[in-house]
């Protein structure tokens, strides 16, 4: 999977980490403070969404009265601790970052979360010596599926798209990286799995461990594209 590669780009939640649990628990939280249900399709219609554009949509479908800068301000305090202790990596990530530093991979985060959250989770299990880049969704045109971020890392780092290789956990994610150009490894959640016949029909590749990719048992897929997928 690495041949040809030159640079290595992760999405953070569900992705390089295993968090979704906690965005599920939070918009319980949240929503049910202010005595409002949770819809059935809440996390599909956000995902992929930004860190602003998810707050924009919140304060528009449930007419919330505080400001865009409260809406995430709370889901920062709610998060923050959750980010900082309990949030751990998904399996073999650790290990796999190491590998990629030996090689002389570059490396880069593609999140839709937010700075904060984001450099809590790094400073919590010590990314940042195993990344060349991390960037958020806020800080390009538009969050996923657009291009925009995977892009705009891979400009940063100097590299190829078709030389890079991306690792998504969720339709839209992947869709993301494969407009850009880029290789895509679907990585198996447990927030994702209603999803996975869409995904393995999107993606190149397939694990539910990066051990995989370094010990040749991925799943090669027979990848469709996103048309005759969706």
């Amino acid at each position: 999977m690495l041949e040809q590669i030159t640079t290595v780009l992760f999405d953070l939640d569900g992705t390089l980490v295993d968090s979704m649990w906690m965005w599920k628990e939070i918009d319980l939280e949240y929503l049910g403070g202010l005595n409002l249900p949770v819809p059935e399709e809440l996390s599909h219609q956000i995902e992929g969404m930004s860190f602003s554009e998810t707050a924009i949509y919140f304060k528009e479908t449930f007419h919330l009265t505080e400001s865009l800068e409260e809406i995430k301000a709370m889901w920062i305090s709610m998060a923050m601790e959750k980010y900082s202790h309990q949030v751990r990596f998904k399996p073999g990530a650790q290990s796999f970052l190491r590998e990629l530093k030996k090689r002389g991979i570059k490396t880069g985060i593609c999140t839709s979360n937010g700075r904060e959250l984001l450099h809590a989770v790094m400073d919590s299990l010590d990314i940042a010596p195993y990344m060349d880049c991390v960037m958020t969704a806020c800080e390009v045109p538009a969050g996923k599926p657009a291009p925009d971020i995977y892009l705009a890392v891979a400009k940063k780092l100097g590299a190829d798209p078709s030389q890079c290789l991306v690792f998504e956990d969720v339709p839209r994610g992947i869709e993301a990286g494969l407009s850009a150009g880029m290789t895509v490894c679907a990585v198996e959640d447990a927030y994702s799995l209603d999803q996975r016949e869409v995904i393995r029909s999107l993606a190149h590749y397939y694990i539910q461990s990066y051990d995989q990719v370094l010990n040749g048992t991925y799943e090669q897929l027979q990848k469709k594209g996103i048309n005759q997928a969706l």
